[in-house]
């Protein structure tokens, strides 16, 4: 394993990560303040819907990533570059897609919001200026990605981070100024399009003479990026089953105004998974050059030792993330915007039992094998929509988010817990997963009693 460029992409990470944190509470608190808590439910939303959209993007990026490790070790240029070209012009299309698709939504988002006569926002006009700044970002796709598939992931996120503190700042002063949601959302478009300029000057110097190429994949090859965008688009539905339906459920049948609530303890859980998560994030094209060149009992070795610790980083994040929540969003946001104890406990333990995925969906992802459980997560998907939809009307009114959270909860110890080791395990490192369960969930129960 590269030691020393995975250190280098962890540590970079975990710096931009807590910055741009600081950064966001702020522009956050102000944004609740100024304009008020309706658009922080809106933002979550947007989020949501595009997310939903972004379907049409059918895994085609992870799916071509993978396939450049092993040309890259090789030293095989021509292939790089067909697979760039691929990459690109893939990305473009799918950008045409999700724009179309946002359009086509627009009319109907009165209808996924409850409290939508209520909201003193301009929907439609916030909603096409978001979906602006994400369907820019396909422009620069493929350029990210060949930089991090040489793992330099570090560059990337310097990118990002200093055009993310351009953009919080320019929101800050929108905000304090002008007091516009609009405005705000268009500062998310001059991120986007900062970012793009200074991915293309890198990529350019650094790789031009790929980027330049004109190649074909040979067939084979060819036929390797076809099976695997068909498993990764399976993820994909079901990624955005379990994970952007969560907030359409919440905005239709509670409203907006709750759902804004309930991000704000969101995105500081989510911010928790993801600052630990920076710990497995930034290894994956280490760990796919790994599996693409050692025997299945070392990369098993670094398994073991990753997943010791995913639970060790897990335990200490998301219990001291259920003892303070109240405090920090007090702090961070404001007076009034606490929720039920219940509702906290329940997002801990959905965030725990997601992070403790890390390890397996890191190898799995790395290692290619995503194609072996493609149909997990279209049932993962169909089965947490059902739950949710069943949930959100048992629970009483106070406790209906607590209980689209806990479908979640259910879906991915019922399925993703047994069948993501399974694929590791058996595809990987040639032998069952039984002991690595009972570990799993053992682990997992010891979690819960600590909290």
């Amino acid at each position: 394993m590269d030691k020393k460029r995975s250190v280098l992409n962890v540590s970079v990470s975990i710096f931009s990560r807590v910055v741009l944190l600081v950064a966001a509470i702020v522009v956050r608190r102000l944004l609740i303040a100024r304009i008020g808590p309706d658009v922080n439910g809106l933002n979550s939303l947007y989020s949501s819907i595009i997310g939903m959209l972004s379907v049409v993007e059918l895994g085609v990026g992870s799916a071509i990533v993978y396939s450049m490790y092993r040309p890259i070790i090789e030293g095989d240029h021509k292939t790089v570059a067909a697979l760039y070209g691929l990459y690109r012009r893939a990305y473009h299309v799918i950008g045409v897609l999700i724009l179309a698709g946002g359009l086509i939504t627009t009319p109907l988002l009165p209808y996924l919001i409850k409290d939508y006569a209520t909201l003193e926002v301009d929907v439609t006009s916030s909603f096409l200026l978001t979906l602006t700044s994400v369907v820019v970002t396909y422009a620069y796709s493929a350029k990210t990605s060949l930089i991090e598939a040489h793992k330099d992931n570090y560059v990337t996120t310097a990118i990002l981070t200093v055009c993310r503190l351009v953009r919080y700042a320019l929101q800050a002063a929108t905000i304090v100024l002008i007091r516009s949601f609009d405005a705000f959302l268009v500062c998310q478009i001059i991120e986007t399009i900062l970012i793009w300029a200074i991915t293309e000057a890198v990529a350019h110097r650094r790789y031009g003479e790929v980027m330049a190429k004109r190649e074909t994949l040979d067939e084979r090859t060819k036929g390797e990026v076809v099976r695997n965008v068909r498993a990764m688009f399976m993820h994909k539905v079901g990624t955005i089953l379990v994970n952007s339906i969560d907030s359409v459920i919440i905005s239709g049948f509670i409203g907006v105004v709750v759902l804004g609530d309930y991000t704000n303890y969101a995105l500081l859980s989510s911010v928790v998974a993801s600052i630990v998560a920076l710990f497995f994030s930034p290894l994956t094209s280490v760990v796919g050059h790994l599996c693409a060149s050692e025997e299945p009992e070392v990369v098993e070795h670094y398994f073991c030792r990753l997943f010791a610790l995913n639970y060790v980083l897990g335990v200490i994040a998301f219990l001291a993330y259920y003892a303070v929540a109240d405090y920090v969003v007090g702090i961070c946001f404001g007076d009034g915007l606490t929720i039920s104890r219940t509702i906290v406990f329940i997002i801990s333990l959905n965030r725990f039992t997601q992070f403790m995925r890390s390890t397996s969906l890191l190898f799995r992802d790395a290692s290619g094998t995503f194609y072996n459980d493609r149909h997990k997560p279209v049932v993962e998907g169909i089965v947490n929509l059902i739950l949710s939809l069943l949930l959100v009307n048992a629970f009483p009114d106070d406790y209906k988010v607590a209980g689209v959270i806990a479908a979640t909860i259910i879906t991915t110890l019922a399925i993703c817990d047994t069948v993501e080791p399974y694929v590791v395990f058996h595809h990987v490192f040639g032998k069952g997963p039984g002991p690595f369960y009972l570990k799993s969930y053992a682990y997992i129960a010891l979690f819960v009693a600590a909290l």
